[in-house]
């Protein structure tokens, strides 16, 4: 393709539009517009296309995240897309492919045939770059529907702001649940629940409350990362962000994915707007409940609101009514599992495990007195209790 229909090609992209603010994309077009100017203007926006191509490393990758990242027409009607929207995306994926074939010599070539300048010659070099995996408006549908598409496509994990918006988590915690042996059978209930989720079910919101370091956090976690290549995907929100709900439901509303709101130890006070904030989401308020969020929240408390000696002084009423507030909002939780300091018997299974899986070379008698004098040391026993000490012992051996 002539670089010069290229160029007016790349003008006309119409359902992947929005690439043309991607840096990478928009250098390109600034390249080949560059033809039609000086050999100054073209030396200057070609070495930007450098830079820009050697910043971004795999440059079909970066192309193709773009691709994904993006929402649009066709996403807008993904379902029964017309053929005239998958048409044009035809022609756009044409363009791009075309772009990610030229290499340095093909635009030094076009420069020098419109500037005569020696010069350019000696400018930088790059070779052309892998073609997307979808050549068709078609292809690119059944990309969408397998993948997803938008910003949430960009991570499994994501983190609330205060002002109300989501930023990706690059490295999200990759925990699983063989990582967490124990407490089996609450393990179960969540993933019965996030299954049915997932399949479109009804599905509870959920409290997960009991004694710190039991796990509590890590199995919310690792239930999203099992279920992560299904389109699962989880933000954590701090309870002082509660109130940012309606925005983060615009922001999820047309996603393809499903989503886990985790409210990591979450307690109010008694004149706490986000309770309200809360109980207006989990009852559905005046805009309904969304279909693809459900809540995993943790607490230290089952009935989440700290309680003072004051609210249970006074007369009856005024008590009943204050200690009704107190178990309201933990009562409107569909699912609430308990996660309780083990035994010794449990925690000493958990310890097993977990030095199973370390490669720990202790002998078994060893390790539990080892494990026993550890968690005495500590603040008991508990499943956090047993990754510190299996984390100590595992230093100890491979630090000889």
């Amino acid at each position: 393709m002539e670089l010069s229909a290229l160029s007016l090609r790349l003008r006309a992209l119409s359902v992947l539009r929005g690439l043309l603010s991607h840096p990478l994309v928009r250098a390109y077009g600034d390249t080949l517009t560059a033809l039609d100017g000086t050999a100054a203007d073209f030396a200057d926006r070609y070495g930007a296309l450098c830079a820009t191509r050697f910043s971004c490393g795999d440059i079909a990758q970066a192309v193709l995240d773009a691709v994904h990242f993006d929402t649009n027409t066709l996403t807008d009607t993904i379902n029964a897309p017309e053929a005239a929207v998958l048409n044009a995306a035809t022609h756009d994926l044409d363009v791009l492919n075309a772009l990610l074939a030229l290499d340095g010599e093909a635009f030094k070539s076009a420069a020098a045939d419109k500037f005569y300048e020696p010069a350019l010659e000696d400018l930088p070099d790059f070779e052309a770059a892998d073609s997307l995996p979808f050549s068709t408006g078609a292809a690119l549908a059944d990309y969408y529907r397998e993948e997803g598409y938008g910003f949430f496509a960009q991570s499994s994990a994501f983190a609330m702001q205060d002002d109300g918006s989501a930023t990706p988590i690059v490295h999200p915690d990759a925990i699983r649940l063989h990582d967490l042996p124990g407490y089996e059978m609450q393990k179960q209930k969540i993933l019965k629940n996030t299954l049915a989720f997932l399949d479109g079910r009804d599905a509870n919101n959920i409290l997960l409350y009991g004694d710190k370091g039991t796990g509590k956090s890590s199995t919310v976690k690792a239930v999203a990362n099992e279920y992560a290549d299904r389109g699962l995907k989880i933000i954590e929100m701090s309870p002082r962000q509660i109130t940012n709900f309606p925005k983060l439901f615009e922001q999820t509303l047309r996603s393809p994915f499903r989503f886990i709101v985790f409210l990591d130890d979450l307690t109010f006070s008694s004149e706490d707007d986000n309770f309200a904030a809360l109980k207006a989401f989990i009852e559905g308020g005046l805009a309904g409940k969304p279909s693809n969020l459900v809540i995993y929240a943790t607490s230290n408390r089952r009935h989440l609101i700290r309680e003072s000696m004051a609210d249970r002084q006074g007369d009856e009423v005024r008590v009943r009514d204050t200690l009704e507030t107190v178990t309201s909002l933990s009562d409107r939780f569909g699912l609430e599992i308990t996660f309780s300091v083990p035994d010794k018997d449990e925690y000493l299974y958990i310890v097993e495990q977990l030095a199973k899986e370390n490669e720990l070379n202790l002998d078994t008698d060893e390790l539990h007195l080892l494990a026993e004098r550890f968690a005495l040391r500590r603040n008991g026993r508990s499943p956090r209790t047993a990754r510190q000490f299996i984390s100590q012992q595992l230093a100890e051996q491979y630090g000889k």
